[in-house]
């Protein structure tokens, strides 16, 4: 069986449109979900073992289950589309590139729900991309493939896109239903959660955008057989934004049961890192994951070979693990400097928190200053442990998870790299003398390559 399910077409010229869409095979999982009852696709999609692409991976099926189903209560699907994970870029690609796949897995999840309205929350940013979808939303509709009784089947839908404000809070599957209707992005307590009362206090599943897409295959080869690519509780295929240091930048599809080394290395994949350069670091699920040094990233720290999967790359827990996240792998060769790329991060979180928590508005805001003191050559020694302490401060303290996604990489940077913040503090003249997200060193080196580039 092919490896490639969501991408397999994604060469084919045209296949942006709905004739050549339709003409290799789309929506045939429509005409397949019609002749099922929505039990049964539920069923189907637990069977798959599917996890959410969006960063959190909770089991896809079980979060559809948990939908309540009051009588005479519109229930809604959310297609999470806030692609805004520095490093994460692969949905932007599936909807620029397939963007009926989106579509049709959007029937057929709606189906299977009992929501007869779809909302797709996209990042502002993406506005081109906007008016994609609402093309071929408008393409299906023609088709007979949106709207009253759609092919004879009973069932009605329409699907809506909606554009939010370049707020990356709205990521969070509260916020971005708070922006849907209309009201300041922040994230909401919880309970109730969304598949209680959501979108408009209704009955709502929100999943993100690769999530929605996986159920179009899940469908057309069945759950079990989708469940036997990958490995254990990581079944299937993954779309990773692979970025940084490597010979070949790009959008890839995945077995999960792949080889982080293979993945880096293969010509397959990401081809190397250019000029020969050692491996000093990779951040595997976009930057709000901890970030793993060179010495972990293909191997644990029991020595076992580290695959692409949710277990694997968390195998440790956060001393010397990391998470699959939303699959933005961002790869460091040994000239980025790590002090540097924490500063730019830290200002990203700052910059982006929503302030409706104390801990994450004031300390992302501490975060972004004393690493900005420590790259410019004003840091102290104490400073490192004062970071130390403002993430312990900020993790797990918050409403939702962006004061974690803070905190993370800065607590896992100061763990692998501490040597390389110490640098800094002892060579302040030095640590001015750069390039954007690069240290020029003096030559010799000053500060040793870690032990994990070896």
């Amino acid at each position: 069986m092919s490896q490639k399910l969501l991408l397999k077409n994604a060469h084919i010229e045209g296949i942006n449109t709905y004739e050549v869409y339709r003409k290799h095979g789309g929506y045939a999982s429509v005409e397949k979900a019609f002749k099922m009852t929505p039990e049964e696709i539920v069923t189907e999609v637990q069977k798959s073992g599917l996890r959410g692409r969006g960063g959190a991976g909770f089991p896809t099926g079980m979060k559809w289950s948990f939908l309540a189903k009051p009588e005479g209560v519109p229930r809604y699907l959310v297609c999470n589309a806030d692609e805004s994970e520095p490093g994460t870029f692969k949905d932007r690609y599936l909807m620029e590139n397939i963007p009926h796949l989106l579509i049709e897995g959007m029937i057929c999840s709606c189906f299977a729900l009992g929501a007869n309205t779809g909302h797709i929350f996209i990042r502002g940013e993406y506005m081109w991309i906007v008016f994609i979808l609402e093309k071929a939303i408008a393409e299906a509709k023609a088709a007979g493939w949106l709207g009253k009784n759609i092919q004879g089947s009973g069932f009605d839908l329409e699907i809506f896109v909606t554009p939010g404000a370049g707020a990356y809070i709205c990521g969070e599957e509260t916020a971005l239903l708070e922006a849907l209707e209309g009201k300041r992005g922040n994230p909401r307590m919880k309970p109730p959660f969304p598949a209680v009362k959501g979108l408009y206090q209704c009955p709502t599943v929100v999943n993100n955008v690769e999530t929605i897409a996986a159920v179009v295959p899940i469908l057309e080869i069945s759950g079990d057989e989708y469940a036997k690519i990958g490995v254990g509780k990581s079944t299937g295929t993954k779309l990773i934004s692979a970025s940084g240091n490597i010979n070949n930048p790009g959008v890839y599809e995945i077995p999960l049961d792949l080889s982080v080394e293979e993945f880096i290395y293969s010509d397959t994949y990401c081809g190397g890192i250019p000029n020969g350069k050692k491996l000093k670091a990779c951040i595997p699920g976009g930057s709000s994951m901890p970030i793993l040094p060179g010495n972990l990233v293909c191997k644990t720290a029991k020595g076992e070979t580290r695959l692409m999967s949710y277990e694997s790359l968390a195998d440790g827990g956060f001393e010397t693990g990391s998470m699959l996240g939303s699959g933005g792998f961002m790869v460091f060769d040994e000239d980025q400097c790590i002090v540097r790329n924490l500063w730019s991060l830290a200002r990203f979180y700052h910059h982006e928190s929503c302030g409706q928590c104390s801990p994450c508005r004031e300390g992302t805001g501490w975060l972004e200053k004393i690493l900005h003191k420590i790259e410019h050559g004003h840091g102290k020694m104490s400073d490192i442990d004062l970071l130390w302490s403002v993430q312990q401060n900020i993790d797990g303290k918050t409403i939702c998870p962006l004061g974690p996604a803070a905190a993370w990489p800065v607590a896992s940077a100061i763990r692998h790299f501490r040597d390389e913040f110490e640098w800094h503090i002892k060579n302040p003249e030095l640590s001015q003398t750069q390039n954007f997200g690069i240290h020029t060193y003096a030559t010799p080196r000053e500060i040793p390559v870690s032990d994990a580039a070896n």
